[in-house]
């Protein structure tokens, strides 16, 4: 390789190829991403420890966005043209995601999330985006439709979801997969900072569902739990992801363990964290980081989510040959088909849909154990260019 050729891809020599990865390190929101970037980055060293991709060690640069649009547009910035990475591998929160979209385009760096949904970044397609390694929140909405008609034999679905974009992205898959299943689905939007929600739920009584489910964010989750079982709910509660970083957190705000009596949870890896098929994954993490893993609360409940992300990098890497391109890394992702042994379904990007994964599992949870419901459920909804 000539050194004229690698001096015109940024971030590219004979010996390394720089990524920049970034999520929240600190603050509020560092549940999202800390150990997420860890995961990403034991694979990572797992990679280099092999040989690396084609002979290149790959050499990753940090940052923390602080689950903020404004920290995360800085980030990508500073290391497009600062550190002048050749890709990108970051991002665990939504919304400050989709902030950057503008500029990853105009920048035509290619742009792997690391665990975010971020079905705004994704939607309408960009060709240098991909992400929702997690799910996406298409996705989360179909498959807990999915779920709910399939398993629970519900013929009317109650719903509760938010009023905002995030809200409205999972409603749109979930009523594809209502009408494509013959299903009714009766619908309550919410405002997230909602905390008196006895009126939706008397609305959702009203409507006698067979089954309802919630997928809205965590604060929301415990105060619709506690206030069914109130009312006397007592059919069956399916509970989106969004809702669930935390279950001892959100067995306490409920108060009532009588509550969960028949609560299902969502899940979109193929295992409990921890379970036996997983396990490779927390060894891993162990073996890494030992004294990070003796801590409390570590490795956190979204860690291995930061694996699949790194592994379609390598993929693509892999893919683009000994002279890689960011044009043949594009390329490569956007024909992107693997198992990951982490996510609940195959891992799975084509040239019209950049979005990973569209599985998830099902565990019941009774406010302390959780048990796998077997098989695993997709979401039907795709793209549709307007």
């Amino acid at each position: 390789m000539s050194a004229v050729w690698a001096q015109s891809e940024p971030g590219l020599t004979d010996k390394t190829i720089k990524i920049g990865v970034f999520a929240p390190l600190s603050g509020n929101a560092m549940a999202y991403g800390f150990d997420v970037l860890n995961a990403a980055k034991m694979y990572y060293d797992k990679v280099n420890k092999e040989g690396g991709v084609h002979g290149r060690k790959i050499d990753l640069v940090i940052e923390d966005d602080r689950c903020s649009a404004n920290d995360l547009l800085a980030a990508v910035k500073k290391l497009t043209e600062q550190d002048k990475v050749f890709m990108l591998n970051g991002g665990s929160c939504s919304a400050a995601v989709v902030g950057a979209r503008e500029y990853v385009e105009r920048s035509q760096i290619p742009y792997v999330m690391l665990n975010a949904s971020g079905d705004g970044a994704l939607y309408p397609p960009s060709k240098y985006i991909y992400g929702a390694f997690s799910i996406s929140q298409r996705a989360v909405g179909g498959s807990m439709v999915q779920f709910a008609a399939e398993h629970l034999k519900g013929k009317k679905i109650g719903y509760i979801n938010h009023d905002d974009a995030y809200g409205s992205w999972n409603l749109e898959a979930a009523d594809f997969q209502a009408k494509n299943l013959g299903v009714d689905l009766q619908v309550q939007s919410i405002n997230p900072t909602l905390t008196d929600v006895t009126a939706p739920m008397l609305k959702i009584r009203a409507a006698n569902p067979d089954v309802l489910l919630i997928t809205t964010y965590a604060r929301p989750v415990s105060l619709l739990v506690k206030k069914a079982h109130e009312l006397g709910w007592n059919k069956p509660i399916v509970i989106a992801v969004n809702g669930t970083a935390d279950l001892k957190q959100l067995v306490e705000n409920v108060g009532n363990k009588e509550a969960f009596k028949n609560v299902y949870l969502q899940e979109v890896m193929l295992d409990v964290a921890g379970g036996p098929k997983l396990k490779w994954v927390y060894d891993m993490y162990k073996a890494a980081y030992p004294e990070l893993a003796a801590k409390p609360g570590h490795p956190q409940t979204y860690m291995p989510y930061g694996i699949p992300s790194a592994m379609a990098v390598v993929n693509a890497l892999k893919a683009a040959g000994p002279n890689p391109t960011r044009e043949k890394v594009l390329t490569a992702l956007s024909q992107t088909k693997f198992d990951s042994g982490v996510m609940a379904g195959p891992i799975e990007m084509t040239a019209v849909d950049h979005a990973a994964q569209k599985s998830a599992i099902y565990l019941k949870f009774d406010g302390d154990a959780m048990n796998v419901v077997p098989g695993s459920y997709r979401s039907l909804w795709t793209y549709q260019p307007k």
